[in-house]
């Protein structure tokens, strides 16, 4: 029952376009689409470890600067008689950076701040979000500060004899779903594995999972790592969508608004971000049909509190409650809470 779901899903994602009036509910639909695969990745951390990281827009950030600086070129005064100079590199080629400069990132920071817990892991994502923002601010020589980079060229896939531009909307949006399934398929088989179980384990008592054997900073870093290196191939696609970034796309408002995904949607479940995501990023556009702005946010947050309320666990969760009572009895849950044994997770 669950994979006729999730193929009438995809189905129905491939049949979007062709029936969304007007070029800007399409581009709705795109911003919407990378800030869920943003989402997803910080969920690996988030609902699977347990970790809250408040700074997770830097890694979107740090991919999107990464691919628009390879992909235009950029120069770095290292001396007064000295400078790098970067040619324009293509741009599947700096996608690829993108993800790499970003997953070490994830790794610098994972293995720093994943040493302490609580409270204090928090201020450290804040704060390395708030450095990063900071550097894109102030390096006007290569980042160009507030003026913004522009002119950034879009997507394109180079095949022998034939090169493909992803120019229009149509195009972006397949390109995204491309990418947000490769992402749901990657962060699938991951938790599906014995490093998920382990992530999962450390999640509900990190103290027990250590005295079985489970390398607690290991795992962690490496869910790290790839919750980073995914955010970065999302915000590389947002800037050559977007086609001009500036220090604003770092700023706070963008993770809360993907941890309002994950917690709406169900944290810790693969489908959570998406249907958090799909909910909670379609309502701010109805609602400017129909309300005031001060009307919006009021029904945006009375949503968000009876969602919280009434189904405190989540969307997909509280769904999945229902299933089990009134139907056959539900799959478990990616995030089962089900005990890892020491063998099944060395």
């Amino acid at each position: 029952m669950m994979r006729i779901l999730q193929i009438l899903t995809v189905c129905a994602l491939l049949v979007l376009p062709a029936v969304l009036s007007g070029s800007y509910v399409l581009h709705l639909v795109i911003t919407t689409g990378l800030f869920i695969i943003g989402a997803m990745s910080l969920n690996l951390v988030f609902g699977y470890t347990g970790q809250l990281s408040l700074g997770h827009i830097a890694f979107f950030g740090i991919g999107a600067y990464v691919s628009a600086l390879c992909s235009l070129g950029f120069t770095v005064p290292i001396t007064d008689n000295f400078e790098l100079t970067v040619a324009p590199k293509p741009v599947w080629l700096s996608f690829l950076f993108a993800i790499v400069i970003s997953g070490l990132f994830g790794w610098l920071i994972g293995k720093v701040s994943f040493r302490i817990r609580g409270a204090y892991f928090v201020i450290v994502s804040i704060s390395f979000a708030e450095v990063v923002r900071l550097v894109a601010l102030n390096w006007v020589s290569v980042t160009q500060g507030p003026m913004a980079l522009n002119n950034i060229p879009p997507f394109e896939l180079p095949i022998p004899g034939l090169e493909i531009n992803f120019y229009s909307k149509i195009s972006n949006y397949y390109l995204i779903l491309a990418l947000g399934l490769l992402a749901y398929v990657i962060i699938a088989r991951l938790v599906h594995s014995r490093v998920g179980h382990a992530m999962v384990a450390l999640r509900e008592n990190e103290s027990l999972a250590s005295s079985v054997g489970i390398d607690v900073t290991r795992y962690l870093v490496l869910g790290a790592v790839v919750s980073a290196a995914i955010a970065g191939a999302a915000g590389s696609l947002y800037a050559h969508y977007i086609r001009i970034i500036d220090p604003d796309i770092f700023l706070f408002i963008y993770t809360v608004t993907m941890i309002i995904m994950i917690v709406t949607g169900g944290k810790g479940t693969l489908s959570g971000p998406l249907v958090g995501g799909a909910i909670f990023g379609v309502i701010p556009p109805v609602l400017r049909e129909f309300a005031k702005p001060e009307v919006q946010w009021i029904i945006y947050g009375l949503l968000m509190i009876g969602v919280v309320s009434f189904m405190p666990e989540g969307i997909v969760p509280a769904l999945q409650r229902l299933r089990s009572r009134f139907g056959s009895p539900a799959v478990a849950p990616a995030s089962a809470e089900t005990p890892v044994s020491a063998e099944g997770s060395r």
